[in-house]
């Protein structure tokens, strides 16, 4: 699958900034922020504020692909009950 880079400028903290991301990672993006009711600037803002270290890009990167794995989990299951004893 290949998904060339595309560079986006968005205002980040009253900022314009420009952040290069792959397009399934735009795409991600969009999906969480439409989730959490927020724009696409307030998401990269909460990312920016939270990130430890290296770019704006790669933290973007790691937000999305741990949200999306964190969904991915499968949740616990329930210990079927026997109903016919």
């Amino acid at each position: 699958m290949k998904s060339p880079v595309v560079k986006r400028s968005i205002v980040v903290a009253g900022h314009k900034t420009s952040v290069s991301l792959e397009e399934a990672f735009w795409n991600g993006m969009k999906e969480i922020s439409n989730l959490r009711d927020m724009t696409l600037s307030e998401l990269v803002g909460e990312i920016d504020t939270n990130r430890q270290q290296g770019n704006l890009s790669s933290a973007i990167r790691l937000f999305v692909l741990d949200y999306f794995r964190t969904r991915a989990v499968p949740q616990q299951r329930m210990p079927e009950h026997n109903l016919s004893a």
